[in-house]
């Protein structure tokens, strides 16, 4: 081991063996000097060089995590690699998915679901891009995306969820196909380091294009999330037609609770129509801002953002080709599947996003008294396949659940069952086919 190296170590040592409270630990990360933090990075990776305990270590990693700030200067926000487990104390971006975190009980769940009752948004029936960077390095840029400015694949302390880490002014361009005449576009966002001195020029944008290229082209719409805290600047959006500007208008909204807190971006294009949703909301429904035909490119752009103190992360990028009307689908072929239907990694946890579909599937029902339904759940192959087994059939109850509790579904009219992964329509080796496998099944009785 170095020993120019040592008498930092013996510090910290001892500074944890005396008992360093979580306070002290925070007081210590702001006093403690660039060199000095480098070295203590290099010490924790390379701790297999020495023996210490596991208190020690655990110890280590709770203060020496990647991404701090400045020399004396106390952080605003925790880097991605430390981003805190705790439930969001002071104003800082949840983990999405976080398990640390007490399962709900039904009832918060049941409520939480009825807050997205009224949520109209239906993915595409066809799936032609998904990236959750499951195959990606850490550190890396991503194998299925293109920049002009770099990035690289984070993870958030918590949870072992990917992202994509942005740099401002930068576009990036993620390998979707030539995108339809109708599609649909989710994705989540994890902003980092938001306080009162946000620049009012923060902000994300949602950029279709008619082009490739970096930059944007002759026909474009852009959508401009905002994420200033300081005031409520509202939702812009941009379009032009053959090089001439045919919108610009910012839709009134005080969205700043909703975009620091890690929001689900929906979008449908219908045509000429463009929707845009943050989580269950719906901000922007334009009948005519879309060139059809000839927009065929999905871009991003991260401006305004103070570099080294706020970050934006991208994850679970997901286009899909339709929009699918199930209740016409249901009646016609009396079966209809989707992967529209998502749950928390590993349980069978609704998320909310998901009651756009559940709630066609209610009208459906309300309006033929004599319809009854089977919902049948599949999964992706990870994991034991008795665990999937008993996973989809929760799954199932779950979409049960909500018809019953949230509109009002009489139970007796819906039956369950799952097939775990024994009924693939996708190979179940890359995320794409992972995301095809998850899905739900209403099959008519």
């Amino acid at each position: 081991m170095n020993t120019a190296r040592t008498p930092l170590i013996t510090f910290l040592f001892t500074l944890f063996l005396l008992g360093a409270t979580g306070t002290a630990n925070a007081q210590f990360l702001k006093k403690l000097g660039k060199a000095a933090e480098r070295a203590a990075k290099r010490t924790v990776e390379n701790r297999v060089e020495r023996e210490t305990s596991k208190k020690t270590d655990a110890a280590l990693d709770s203060i020496l995590e990647p991404g701090s700030k400045k020399k004396g200067k106390a952080p605003q926000e925790p880097q991605p690699e430390a981003l805190p487990r705790d439930n969001n104390p002071n104003g800082s971006a949840p983990v999405p998915g976080d398990q640390s975190a007490p399962p709900p009980t039904s009832n918060e769940n049941n409520n939480n679901l009825k807050v997205y009752s009224k949520f109209d948004f239906v993915a595409g029936d066809k799936l032609l891009f998904f990236d959750d960077f499951e195959n990606d390095f850490l550190g890396d840029f991503p194998s299925k995306w293109n920049t002009d400015g770099g990035g690289e694949v984070v993870q958030v302390t918590g949870s072992d969820q990917k992202w994509l880490q942005l740099k401002m002014a930068s576009y990036y361009i993620p390998d979707v196909p030539d995108l339809p005449e109708e599609y649909t576009i989710e994705f989540d966002v994890l902003p980092l380091g938001l306080d009162k001195q946000t620049s009012s020029s923060a902000k994300l944008h949602v950029i279709l294009d008619d082009s490739d290229a970096f930059g944007y082209g002759k026909n474009s719409v852009y959508a401009y999330l905002p994420f200033v805290q300081y005031i409520a600047s509202g939702i812009r959006i941009w379009g032009q037609a053959n090089g001439k500007r045919i919108l610009d208008n910012t839709i009134t909204a005080d969205v700043r609770e909703e975009m620091r807190n890690a929001p689900h971006i929906s979008i449908a294009v219908n045509k000429e129509r463009f929707r845009l949703w943050i989580n269950e909301t719906k901000y922007l429904d334009v009948p005519r801002i879309v060139t059809p035909n000839i927009i065929n490119t999905l871009k991003f752009e991260a401006k305004g953002f103070k570099d080294g103190e706020e970050q934006l992360l991208l994850s679970n990028i997901k286009v899909k080709a339709g929009g699918v009307d199930l209740r016409r689908k249901l009646m016609s072929e009396g079966k209809v599947s989707t992967n529209g239907i998502l749950f928390n990694s590993g349980s069978a946890k609704l998320q909310p996003a998901s009651m756009g579909i559940i709630r066609q599937v209610s009208q459906v029902l309300l309006e033929d008294a004599s319809l009854n339904l089977k919902i049948v759940g599949h999964t992706d192959s990870d994991g034991p396949e008795e665990a999937n087994l008993a996973l989809s059939q929760e799954r199932a109850a779950a979409v049960k659940s909500a018809l019953t509790s949230v509109y009002g579904i009489d139970a007796s009219r819906l039956t369950t069952g799952g097939k775990g992964e024994r009924e693939p329509v996708a190979p179940n080796d890359s995320p794409n086919g992972k995301a095809q496998n998850r899905r739900v099944e209403f099959i008519k009785q």
